[in-house]
């Protein structure tokens, strides 16, 4: 008798136990109220402070800012959970970081995304292209083979036929007609080496940190369906209620209207399931 009291009072337990971690399954990020946003400097970040934050406040959530000094740690942050959401990403970043560091980040909803540009440097127009000259571009994969695609479109380049612009490389330059220098740097260093470059390409978010004027671009990118900007969060979190109010709240009439408000100067690229 005092075995099976025993066995019973185990097995109460054990039942408790279950029942316990069944609530805490069905309610795990479902019924989340606050969300916290992995921030990085730049105007991604900015816009979601500015123009989601009190749209998803006003839905009874709390939106708890964590800043890093840049989108890696914010994703590294966001892959251990330490986050819930970052806005600072395209989607060739994150499956890139996804394929490198084995994780398993999703997008909600595309964003509005700043295009990145050919800016003056020496040269004040692209009609003043010589041979010879040199051109600054970034180094990174992803924003590089923008740049390639770039340049391609303002006529300095050919790519070989075929190329998937999102992947392009130097490799795949086949006409160069004015010999032009290209030139792989760090992206935040070409608005400060303008001065010794006769162009610059250089993106929205560079752009924007580096206080530039956006209005002296002489020619944006056509912006592809990869390196538009993206909400990111992991798996596990892309059915959540709260993950869904996020895509919502970029996707709501309120929304649409602050970006008309605030984009007078087509400063914004605004994704089709946005407008």
């Amino acid at each position: 008798m005092k075995k099976l009291a025993i066995f019973v009072s185990i097995l109460a337990l054990f039942t408790l136990v279950l029942s316990g971690c069944g609530k805490e399954e069905k309610t795990a990020g479902k019924e989340k109220t606050t969300i916290k946003v992995g921030t990085s400097p730049g105007p991604y970040s900015v816009l979601f402070l500015d123009a989601v934050k009190p749209i998803l406040e006003k839905k009874g959530y709390t939106i708890k800012q964590v800043e890093f000094n840049d989108l890696l740690q914010a994703d590294v942050a966001l892959a251990d959970g330490g986050v819930d959401l970052n806005v600072d990403q395209h989607t060739a970043y994150m499956e890139n970081f996804n394929e490198n560091k084995k994780t398993d980040l999703v997008n909600l909803t595309p964003i509005p995304t700043v295009p990145a540009g050919i800016f003056p440097g020496k040269k004040k127009s692209l009609a003043a292209i010589a041979k010879g000259d040199t051109i600054g571009i970034p180094n990174d994969a992803s924003n590089a083979a923008r740049a390639y695609a770039l340049l391609q479109k303002a006529k300095l380049i050919k790519l070989k036929d075929g190329v998937e612009l999102m992947k392009a490389t130097s490799q795949d330059i086949v006409e160069n007609p004015y010999k032009l220098k290209i030139v792989e740097m760090d992206s935040a260093q070409i608005p400060r080496s303008l001065a010794d470059l006769d162009y610059g390409v250089i993106p929205g978010s560079i752009v924007y940190s580096s206080n530039m004027d956006p209005s002296k671009k002489l020619l944006s990118e056509d912006v592809l369906k990869h390196l538009e900007l993206v909400a990111v969060t992991k798996k596990a979190n892309k059915n959540t209620k709260w993950a869904k109010d996020v895509a919502a709240a970029y996707q709501s009439d309120e929304f649409k209207a602050y970006m008309k408000k605030h984009n007078e100067d087509d400063y914004w690229f605004i994704p089709e399931e946005l407008r």
